[in-house]
């Protein structure tokens, strides 16, 4: 164990991007459906078998499902452009997100067309994973796709937390909220969960179609002030009358629905810190579900580092400070940000090239923000590279252009699809001195 940290001492820059990227891989292979999906598999029933589904996951969600399940079934999913994996009986369609588009909006209708007239003697299995809010945008009667369009991507510069994007997301929909499950009905509705939020609310991943739903117009508009959005006038009516009122605990339409998470941010924290250990490093997992402003938790975070490096508090060098979550980014700025290059400009700054401190932020789908960039690596020399190459890292973070600063440096962190998606990955590691 001392020689492997002695010779990562010796080569630090080197040895330290490796390991970093090793702990996102183990990360990210822990939550593959593939390994996840097929022990949650429901029993074979009497009637039919519908898959459903919606994320960035679904697809190869529904290919584990096609490899394992016995019997016959059909259905039909949809997932991110760029995300579809063959699949010979469930239906693969690619739509846009964040920003959802017509391509996602058909795919819905034609998902509620597919549910109609199920017995109680059918089961429909419904598979979720994060990115189906904007994958699934089928509008209440009255608002149209672009009225969710704008609110989408006003929402998304908000700096509203997931949970408060999604409040406002289910009380716009004709699917979400609890209506997929009910319009399934009588039928019994499995739902497997491959969970992207802060404390694994179903009701929160991809906006909870299959589960009831607590909150109410009444909240959703309150979210909408609290950040000063600006709604178009059939979206405001909707929620002023109480139209948007989504399906609440106790319907019973829902009776028969259930909710099982088959893969989460911890497990892929757990499976990265494995990858410490072995490698000799002590690891510390210091949250699953961080929220708050990119840039605060990036300080928060440098400072912590900081203090091991310097004192050994309130962790002993070596070791690896790891978490996950989801962040925000309020943008002010026109640059190519994304929440997980926010968090490390705004680190590497507050960390001012300290020696043995390296990082790597990612989020575990591929893609930070609207980029086809998973995040980025930041070392003790990050600042003074971004220096000689005339670039200011604090210019950057006011412009909110994470990624054209780490780009410009060859430290982006690209893995392409990764067909899975449990949120942010964050890791600080700090080496003896």
């Amino acid at each position: 164990m001392d020689a492997i940290v002695a010779t990562m001492n010796s080569t630090p820059d080197h040895d330290a991007r490796a390991l970093l990227r090793r702990m996102l891989d183990a990360a990210i292979a822990a939550a593959q459906p593939a390994l996840c999906v097929p022990a949650a598999l429901p029993p074979v029933p009497r009637g039919r078998l519908l898959v459903i589904g919606a994320g960035k996951a679904s697809a190869e969600m529904a290919r584990a499902v096609e490899r394992h399940w016995p019997g016959p079934l059909e259905g039909l999913v949809v997932t991110r452009y760029g995300y579809a994996v063959p699949c010979e009986r469930i239906g693969i369609v690619e739509a846009a997100h964040p920003v959802p588009d017509a391509a996602g909006l058909q795919a819905a209708q034609r998902m509620l067309a597919l549910v109609r007239g199920l017995t109680a003697d059918d089961t429909v299995l419904c598979l979720i994973s994060g990115g189906g809010s904007a994958l699934l945008p089928l509008p209440l009667d009255g608002i149209t796709l672009a009225d969710k369009q704008h609110v989408n991507a006003a929402l998304l510069k908000s700096g509203a937390t997931i949970g408060e994007m999604n409040c406002v997301r289910r009380h716009l929909s004709a699917i979400k909220g609890g209506r997929l499950a009910a319009a399934c009905h009588p039928a019994r509705v499995v739902t497997l969960l491959i969970s992207d939020v802060p404390g694994d609310d179903p009701i929160d991943i991809a906006s909870g179609p299959t589960v009831a739903d607590p909150t109410t117009c009444a909240d959703a508009l309150d979210i909408v002030r609290r950040y000063g959005i600006e709604l178009p006038p059939a979206v405001l009516a909707v929620l002023e009358s109480g139209r948007g009122e989504s399906v609440k605990p106790g319907d019973p339409r829902l009776a028969r629905a259930e909710a099982y998470l088959v893969a989460t941010p911890q497990m892929a924290l757990e499976a990265a810190a494995q990858v410490a250990r072995d490698a000799g490093i002590a690891p510390y997992i210091l949250g699953d579900s961080i929220e708050g402003e990119a840039r605060d938790v990036g300080k928060v975070m440098a400072g912590i580092a900081l203090q091991a490096a310097a004192r050994g508090q309130p962790f002993a060098t070596p070791c690896v400070l790891l978490s996950g979550g989801e962040t925000t980014v309020t943008v002010r700025g026109n640059g190519r940000g994304g929440r997980n290059v926010e968090f490390l400009l705004a680190c590497a700054l507050a960390l001012r090239g300290t020696p043995g401190v390296h990082g790597l932020a990612a989020d575990t789908d591929g893609v930070d923000g609207q980029e086809e960039i998973a995040g980025a690596v930041i070392a003790p020399d990050t600042l003074a590279r971004a220096w000689a190459a005339g670039i200011k890292a604090q210019d950057s973070l006011a412009d909110n252009d994470g990624h054209g600063f780490f780009q410009a440096l060859g430290d982006s962190v690209v893995t392409g699809p990764t067909l899975t998606n449990v949120n942010d990955f964050r890791a600080l590691l700090v080496l003896r001195q």
